[in-house]
């Protein structure tokens, strides 16, 4: 089974690189939402050099931009206070910039999601270049955090012109799969198969991430176009109530497992252990269930890009995924 970490600052040094890989991961995430393949140059390096140490032949999986809908750069984290007003708009210097194509979509009532469902609005008023919300569920915003419209699409290409030049470079870097954010229709893994030809780089495995009520939807139709499925929890909770989140999991691995597809789980693996040496009873409970359920990976993201703990995050994560493993094997 295969297990992956996300790069950042956490896990950044060398040699605690080489720990998550001497634990047992498999292989480790970049997320290009807030970089490029040649921006993160030097800590791929790191990472392939750690995994060599440890004897390990390790994958590079690329998480590119895709049509995911971010909050634009911030000079500086902004606390958002339950009851405030706030205003986000479309333009440039708005200092809550939102991506103008979704502004004329909004109507008052609209609930917006930001960083995960962390923060929660309810808009009260819009116009031609703003959209004016009360805070629901308050909390501190950064820069470049994921925004999510319940109910409403927003029409994206599949691609941006930076997922094309990261493709186009990706075998340089020693990539062995491409993350598809967001997927909609099999149209949109169609055009990341086409990228991918032309830089010549089909041996580069593509990973599905279903994340929203279209992917949902659209399960069955997607699973013969992707190397893997990627049941991407995060989103998804966003776009069903959190209490049918585990049902949703449930179906999509069975379409998996009937159609002999590989898919993986993600998100808050172990998010407790951002902050905390130790991870609940439920997140490892979690873990066992996914590999029970025929996962063929597991990922952790935050977990070991900023958190506290990356190196015992894997080692937790490992030791789980092979007690399910053995466990499975008398059932």
């Amino acid at each position: 089974m295969k297990i992956y970490g996300t790069l950042g600052p956490a896990c950044g040094d060398e040699a605690v690189l080489k720990k998550m890989f001497e634990y047992g991961m498999t292989g480790i995430r970049l997320n290009l939402s807030h970089t490029t393949l040649h921006d993160a140059s030097a800590i791929i390096e790191k990472m392939h050099r750690a995994a060599a140490a440890a004897g390990v032949e390790t994958e590079l999986l690329i998480d590119m931009q895709g049509p995911e809908l971010r909050i634009g750069p911030l000079e500086e984290p902004i606390f958002l206070q339950e009851g405030e007003d706030v205003v986000f708009s479309g333009e440039r210097e708005a200092q809550i910039q939102i991506p103008a194509q979704s502004v004329p979509l909004i109507r008052p009532e609209q609930m917006v999601l930001m960083d995960d469902g962390k923060i929660l609005c309810r808009v009260t008023k819009t116009g031609e270049e703003k959209i004016r919300a009360t805070v629901l569920r308050g909390g501190t915003l950064m820069g470049r955090k994921s925004i999510a419209f319940p109910g409403l699409t927003v029409p994206m290409p599949a691609m941006t012109e930076l997922d094309r030049v990261n493709i186009r470079c990706a075998q340089e870097y020693g990539v062995t799969g491409v993350m598809q954010p967001f997927v909609r229709s099999p149209q949109d893994l169609k055009d990341v198969r086409n990228e991918l030809e032309l830089a010549g780089a089909q041996s580069i495995r593509l990973f599905a991430k279903i994340e929203n009520a279209v992917g949902i939807e659209q399960a069955d139709a997607l699973i013969p176009w992707a190397d893997e499925i990627v049941i991407a929890r995060g989103d998804l909770g966003n776009a069903v109530e959190l209490w049918d989140l585990p049902a949703v999991q449930k179906r999509i691995a069975a379409a998996c497992r009937t159609a002999g597809r590989d898919f993986m789980v993600v998100t808050q693996m172990l998010a407790s252990m951002e902050y905390r040496a130790v991870p609940t009873r439920a997140e490892v409970s979690d873990i066992f269930n996914a590999v029970l359920d025929g996962a063929a990976s597991v990922m952790v993201t935050g977990e070991t890009a900023a958190g506290e703990y990356p190196e015992e995050v894997i080692r937790y994560l490992v030791n789980t995924v092979r007690a399910a493993e053995e466990f499975r094997k008398e059932i």
